[in-house]
Parts: C-alpha cells; sequence; structure tokens
C-alpha cells in the first residue's frame, strides 16, 4: 500500500485534505495516508500524528506556549516519513511549520508538493526561495498566481480553488430558498441578520469574539429587529461557544453547520480575516473584515505586511478595498458598528459592494480542484 504525508494543520485545508482522500477512497486507491488532520479525516481511515484543532496557534506568545506539543509532532512526522518513505508529502498553508518540514523531507529525498500554498505573491515573498528549493510543484489556487511562480522559476499547477467544489448554486441569488431556509431556523423576514465569525483558532476567540458582540450590541439599540447570527468554526463545539455568552442578552441563534449554509442566513457579516472572507464573498453578503492580534504579534505583522495595500483575502484577490478591513486598534465596537451600520442605512453603498464581490468567482477557476489534484499527483505513484 502506497503511503502518503499530509500536513493539513488550518481549519481551512482540512475540509480539501478530505476531499481528496475521498476521491482516492472512492477509486479504490490502496492509499495510506498519515500526518496532521481532523477527526473528519481520521474517520475515513485517515492516521492522525497531529490534530489540526491543537495546531491551529497564531502569534508568537501562543506558538511558544505550544513550541513543545508542536515540535513533538514535527519531530514524529520527520521520524515516521524516513521510516516509511512515503510517495509524496502533501503540505497545505501553516507556512512556518511546513517549510521547515519540506527542508527535512526533501534531505530524505521525499517529494513535496505544497496544495494551497501561502501568499508569497501578497507578503514576504522571500519565502518564494525556500518552496523552490525544497517543493517539486506547488498547486496554485488563483490565475494570477502562476505568473508569479514562473518568475520565480518554480513549477506549478493551476488547479482552481477547491471552495468552489463546497459551493451549492441555491445558496446564490434565490430569495425563495433564503426565505426558506430562513423560516427554518426561526428567522423573521422583518429581522435584519448581523453574522459573526470570530475565527477558527483558540486565541481568535479570545481577542474577537467579545468586539464582535459588543458591537452588536451597538446596533441593536439602533435596530430592535437585528437578528444575530452566531457561525461556530470546525475547530470549535458550540459548547466552547457558548462560554462567551452567558451575558450576552440579545436574541441570537448559534449555529454549527457548513460554512456556506451558515453564512446564507446573513445580510452582512463581521468576519476575522481568513479563507472565510472568501466564503462570504462567494456568496456576494457584504461584510466588515477584522483583525486584532497582541500588541507585539501586532509589531511584527506590521513589519511583514509592509507595501501590502490589503490583508483581507477578498480585497487582496481583488485589488482594492471592496470591503472595509480594520486591524490592531482601529478594531473596536464603535468603528464596526459604525461600517455595518452602512449596509442597513446605505443601499446604494451595499449595492456596489455586492457588486464588487461578484466578481470574485472569476478569479478561481472552475469547479473540479481536487479532481485535477488527485489527477496530478498520479505521477508520484507511478
Amino acid at each position: 500500500m502506497d503511503q502518503v504525508l499530509i500536513v493539513a494543520a488550518e481549519a481551512s485545508s482540512v475540509t480539501y485534505a478530505q476531499r481528496v482522500l475521498e476521491m482516492w477512497k472512492s477509486q479504490g486507491r490502496k492509499i495510506h495516508a498519515f500526518g496532521v488532520g481532523s477527526q473528519d479525516m481520521e474517520n475515513i481511515g485517515f492516521e492522525r500524528l497531529g490534530k489540526s484543532e491543537e495546531m491551529a496557534v497564531v502569534g508568537a506568545a501562543e506558538i511558544i506556549a505550544q513550541y513543545s506539543h508542536l515540535k513533538g509532532v514535527f519531530d514524529s512526522l520527520v521520524a515516521e516519513a524516513e521510516k516509511r518513505r512515503p510517495k509524496v508529502a502533501i503540505v497545505m498553508d501553516y507556512p512556518e511549520f511546513n517549510l521547515m518540514l519540506a527542508k527535512k523531507l526533501h534531505a530524505l529525498g521525499i517529494p513535496v508538493v505544497y496544495y494551497i500554498s501561502p501568499q508569497v505573491w501578497a507578503w514576504r515573498k522571500g519565502r518564494v526561495k525556500t518552496i523552490k528549493k525544497y517543493c517539486k510543484k506547488v498547486f496554485v489556487l488563483f490565475p494570477f498566481e502562476v505568473p508569479f511562480y514562473e518568475e520565480h522559476g518554480v513549477p506549478c499547477e493551476f488547479v482552481g480553488h477547491p471552495l468552489l467544489d463546497e459551493l451549492d448554486e441555491r445558496l446564490i441569488d434565490d430569495p425563495e430558498y433564503l426565505k426558506t431556509h430562513r423560516n427554518q431556523c426561526g428567522i423573521r423576514d422583518d429581522e435584519i441578520v448581523l453574522g459573526l465569525m470570530p475565527g477558527s483558532r483558540r486565541l481568535e476567540l479570545r481577542q474577537h469574539f467579545q468586539i464582535q458582540l459588543d458591537t452588536a450590541r451597538i446596533l441593536s439599540k439602533k435596530y430592535p429587529n437585528l437578528k444575530i447570527v452566531i457561525l461556530t468554526a470546525p475547530t470549535f463545539s458550540k459548547e466552547q461557544m457558548q462560554d462567551y455568552l452567558e451575558d450576552f442578552r440579545l436574541p441570537y441563534i448559534l449555529l454549527k453547520d457548513e460554512p456556506f449554509r451558515m453564512i446564507h442566513l446573513v445580510d452582512m457579516m463581521l468576519v476575522a480575516s481568513g479563507t472565510a472572507t472568501l466564503q462570504v464573498g462567494l456568496l456576494k453578503k457584504p461584510m466588515v473584515i477584522m483583525y486584532r492580534m497582541k500588541w507585539l504579534t501586532g509589531v511584527f505583522a506590521k513589519l511583514i505586511v509592509r507595501g501590502t495595500k490589503y490583508f483581507g483575502l477578498v480585497n487582496l484577490i481583488l485589488n482594492k478595498e471592496a470591503v472595509p478591513e480594520r486591524f490592531q486598534r482601529e478594531v473596536n465596537p464603535e468603528n464596526l458598528a459604525r461600517l455595518l451600520d452602512r449596509y442597513i442605512s446605505e443601499p446604494e453603498y451595499k449595492k456596489q459592494v455586492v457588486h464588487d464581490l461578484a466578481q470574485l468567482r472569476q478569479y478561481l477557476g472552475d469547479k473540479g480542484a481536487t479532481q485535477r489534484v488527485v489527477a496530478a499527483l498520479d505521477e508520484y505513484f507511478t
């Protein structure tokens, strides 16, 4: 049986890794995959040496706190790779960890493929040299990434964005289906629905969720018919989210479902920066993007992204501030409530944002990304 090493440590990567495993299984392939992944991946036969829900860390303080655990997983992956000699290693996002791992695997003669590559075209472009040195190929999600990697001599293949394979077309531009879905969830036709997405990492939850709840409080004073929908990330349980809601007295719905189905319910979204912004954008939901880090981490982050106009993924892709984004000190309830209020009080502004978000789709290729990835990986099994 062929061995494959997969590292999917981020909530935004585990679904795409799972789809690859499912496709191999549907094809009857004799492949055993091991590495870092989710419980859902384990349920279909993946061997977990590291749990994605324990490895989604952000910021220097959290990395230091988790260092011994992360190093233990890292060392275990290297040791098992040396023993099992996998046909290929597929690393996904999580660049600091994965680029160090790629160096070790390269030294062992194990080919490394980067799927869901870091956004080196946007910031810390120097990492492309490391990718070129230690990775056989990069599978890119956006067509504009191809010339960037080609310019730097990195073998790459455009596969399109796997998010499109998760998207139910009924969730776009179908008012009757939206009305039915909302009614099923107890949302009245006259309610304005604000969605809150604080993030998929523990530190993000601590840094963002209370600010988002306070923002909702401010808006609800002006709009008594505001309904709050809280979207639970795949890495958390509803019980973990409930811990933050003991003193929250506004009407809200706490959901844990497929991300697109949850996003479908809202009129507008307050969302932590990350892949979630692309999910919100694909459904053409107006949003405000926010991100808040601990002070020192934020200082380093500003140095890293110096020269980059935007940090929100939808704005990076569209190369304009299609939706407002706020960082660090600008992330406060008053600011965020004012920005969200524009979507309610200025219909023409909201219409323009929806129009801009509708352009996202053209940058993501066609459906079938997982199928193209699996086909491209076949060369490593011959």
